[in-house]
């Protein structure tokens, strides 16, 4: 997939939910992979042209496996002259080694997310992009049904007022594939995380769920998307809402 293309996707999604304001400081959380990357890059140039000036900050909290090689991912935030901060952290051993935890990605994602938070209003930010993607979203239903009894998946645009923060997802209407296929395209440096967790997670028995059901009912999974968008779920913000007019000049 082409660099156009990408964008294309991610400014309609930024304009359908109003995504984007004038003057925000927008961080990116960089968790190494394909999809966060593939956000910084498009957020990167969609800032050089869209109207609505904003600044970003790629984030990326180093959970301290002591494997997790970043090099890479700095110099590429340089090339697209993108301030990158490193939080370093002791999650892993909290996690795994003092608690001992059985089913340790909740307090790992709650501590993770504490983490970045922190360091997003340390950094003066007052938004947070996620690289969620088409595919993370039909995944969300999913489990919601399967394993919470509800039928719930996050919003485009979701409001933390504890933090102040919004969060967005700029992603939100691209394919896996296409980004794997940018990814290649663009030799994107992903950075494996070295969690021992990576691939056996609840996550990853929906997404193979769904991959069967697209396999046997071709689509399946981008009308499981379409419902989501169509069901107007508790959270979600109005599409295409209203832009802000600027004030005329007094001459």
């Amino acid at each position: 997939m082409k660099l156009q293309q990408v964008l294309s996707r991610v400014r309609k999604a930024v304009d359908d939910y109003g995504m984007i304001e004038e003057g925000d400081r927008i961080a990116l959380g960089i968790s190494g992979g394909k999809d966060s990357l593939t956000l910084l890059y498009a957020l990167a140039h969609l800032r050089i042209f869209y109207p609505n000036h904003f600044e970003i900050h790629a984030i990326t909290v180093d959970l301290g496996f002591g494997n997790f090689h970043l090099n890479k991912i700095q110099e590429l935030c340089e090339k697209l002259n993108v301030p990158y901060t490193i939080v370093s952290t002791e999650i892993a051993d909290i996690v795994f080694e003092k608690r001992k935890e059985t089913n340790p990605c909740s307090l790992c994602a709650k501590m993770r997310k504490g983490a970045l938070n922190e360091k997003i209003k340390e950094l003066g930010c007052n938004k947070v992009a996620y690289g969620h993607h088409k595919a993370d979203m039909v995944e969300t239903l999913m489990m919601s049904m399967i394993f919470e009894s509800r039928i719930h998946c996050f919003s485009p645009v979701t409001y933390l007022d504890r933090m102040d923060l919004t969060v967005i997802r700029p992603l939100m209407y691209m394919n896996e594939e296409d980004i794997i296929g940018f990814q290649n395209k663009m030799e994107l440096p992903v950075a494996k995380s070295p969690c021992p967790m990576d691939g056996n997670t609840k996550r990853e028995y929906a997404k193979q769920l769904i991959r069967k059901l697209d396999q046997d009912h071709p689509g399946a999974r981008d009308h499981m998307f379409q419902a989501i968008v169509n069901a107007d779920l508790k959270g979600w913000p109005p599409k295409n809402p209203p832009r802000k007019r600027e004030k005329k000049k007094e001459k």
